[in-house]
């Protein structure tokens, strides 16, 4: 199963923004990793390298390789309505990131990380894909075990203080959730034009 690893520090760094949650490594040197430091920052960047940022920005945010992304992107492009807002809405819909929005994890990789050991149950049956896709009605639930209740438990805990999306509801106490409807395009702040995005995809 392919994975983003590395530091993620490094990568906010690169663009700028806190895109695996708050960064102190950002806050101290909010400039690119390297020996250019703050004077690569300085450098005037093409229309496509912005674009080619914008895309990798969002991949990053999400946890998605190169192969995967393209695949959500026809994906997106083969649905009916606007390219761009169905591409981020089928991100959002991941299994792992809807883990994420209900405060299952203190971040996407911690909720992917729950997902791939077998803690999460869709509508009572046990998925261990953390690019299992979503779908309005689905109750998202953790495993009836001791060891994943402690750890759902806990990550609901740490987490109390995020808000809820609204388009998710989340019981506590019994450590569920309902996908009560799909997000809508507004709603889901990426950090990233996702109008670039696309251009970028269809050169």
């Amino acid at each position: 199963m392919a994975r983003q690893t590395g530091p993620t520090d490094r990568i906010s760094r690169r663009f700028g923004v806190a895109l695996f949650g708050p960064s102190k490594a950002l806050e101290r040197r909010p400039y690119p990793p390297g020996q250019h430091g703050a004077r690569g920052a300085r450098r005037k960047k093409s229309d496509y390298s912005i674009a080619l940022s914008e895309k990798q920005k969002l991949r990053f945010q999400y946890g998605v390789m190169e192969k995967q992304f393209r695949r959500y992107f026809a994906e997106a492009q083969r649905r009916r309505g606007i390219t761009g807002d169905i591409l981020v809405q089928l991100l959002e819909t991941r299994l792992d990131n809807v883990c994420y929005r209900l405060g299952l994890g203190s971040t996407r990789r911690a909720s992917r990380q729950l997902v791939g050991h077998g803690h999460i149950k869709v509508n009572g049956q046990r998925v261990d894909i953390p690019s299992y896709c979503v779908k309005p009605g689905d109750v998202i639930t953790v495993s009836e075990n001791t060891r994943s209740q402690q750890l759902g438990m806990r990550s609901a805990d740490a987490c109390a203080a995020r808000p809820v999306m609204d388009w998710l509801t989340f019981d506590k106490d019994s450590l569920s959730g309902t996908v009560d409807r799909l997000p809508e395009a507004d709603e889901i702040d990426t950090m990233v034009n996702v109008q670039l995005v696309v251009e970028l995809y269809s050169r």
